[in-house]
């Protein structure tokens, strides 16, 4: 007889091969009594929306360096936590990242809240962050589902119902196996699996803790788990960015509007990005060089193809929007991806 999914196994499993996060208390502390930090779960959380591991960790190091407290995240200046997310992406959580520190401080002493339906009351906290926050932070018995753990589940029950279709049966199968004792450890335990062991291809079955109970292992099914319905093609939305220099070395910015995409951040002006070509719109008078390669980047709903228009202009020049930054105030990388990569094509085409 099959044996069914044992969480105390999974637990065993994690007690040795857990991963080594900046932002993770590790299974050993947490039996000495060390209790995780409810603004760095948090903070990790927010970052990791959308986004990989190895991609978050410098990030989140950097930022736990600089705003090492809530309450120095909540003081700091908008424009520079903008710039120190900048590449991240998916800029309506930083904004809501600044938001929400100002609403722990204001509403909460500063302490993150130890439940669940009051987490949900935070900006940009959703039921899935809520979970998380509530499970590893304060080892409450919430249910955390993300990618990992719902390809977990799907291969452990052999759930052949697509994604997203089969969410609310694979969170109910989370559920009935998440335990009272140590919840928060078992919720980072089954994203370990899924991340390390139960991979989307090629799944190390043979080093599974839940090999002997894995249905979709058993019917050799695995591999193949979890279906998803075809997304349908992204739509093209094109348009232009115009990169100026002044002669005195001076760059041309401007903010983007607080709401929409990049909302808030420093870019080059341009046109909108629309399914055809927006009209020209240069942000001062110049004598204009197109470079022969375009910016494409893909956003969540689009890919974008953009234009780049570069010149060079007096040191008397006034543009009609956007504001000059001194060469030595300028740092590419504050700017977010799709804008950087701009950058990089028309230093690569400059003479």
């Amino acid at each position: 007889m099959r044996e069914s999914p044992d969480p105390l196994t999974l637990l065993a499993w994690y007690d040795r091969h857990a991963r080594l996060l900046p932002w993770r208390t590790p299974p050993a502390a947490r039996t000495q009594g060390i209790q995780p930090d409810a603004y760095r779960v948090w903070l990790s959380e927010i970052m990791l929306q959308q986004t990989t591991v190895p991609a978050v960790k410098g990030y989140f190091e950097r930022f736990t360096a600089t705003w090492p407290t809530v309450h120095a995240l909540a003081a700091a200046d908008d424009s520079v936590v903008m710039a120190a997310w900048a590449g991240l992406g998916y800029y309506a959580r930083a904004r809501n990242l600044l938001k929400c520190a100002r609403q722990v401080v204001q509403s909460f002493d500063g302490v993150f809240p130890a439940d669940r339906d009051l987490l949900l009351t935070l900006p940009g906290i959703g039921p899935y962050t809520a979970s998380a926050i509530a499970s590893i932070a304060f080892d409450l018995p919430a249910t955390v589902v993300d990618g990992n753990v719902e390809r977990v589940m799907a291969r452990v029950f052999d759930i052949h119902t697509p994604l997203p279709k089969a969410k609310g049966e694979l969170t109910a199968l989370a559920g009935s196996l998440t335990p009272t004792q140590r919840p928060g450890d078992y919720a980072q335990a089954v994203m370990d699996l899924g991340a390390t062991v139960c991979t989307p291809r090629s799944p190390s079955c043979g080093l599974c803790p839940w090999s002997e109970a894995c249905l979709g292992r058993a019917r050799n099914t695995a591999v193949d788990l979890p279906k998803k319905i075809r997304k349908p093609s992204k739509p093209l939305r094109v348009g232009t960015v115009y990169i100026v220099r002044r002669s005195d070395g001076a760059w041309l910015l401007e903010q983007r509007p607080q709401t929409g995409l990049l909302g808030g951040m420093l870019g080059w002006p341009g046109t909108n990005w629309s399914e055809s070509t927006p009209p020209d719109c240069p942000p001062i008078d110049a004598d204009w060089t197109e470079v022969s390669t375009q910016v494409r980047h893909v956003f969540t709903h689009f890919q974008l193809h953009l234009a780049v228009r570069i010149a060079d202009v007096a040191v008397n020049a006034r543009p009609m929007r956007g504001t000059f930054i001194p060469d030595e105030r300028f740092n590419p990388s504050d700017l977010p991806t799709v804008m950087r990569k701009a950058f990089t094509l028309s230093q690569a085409d400059s003479p």
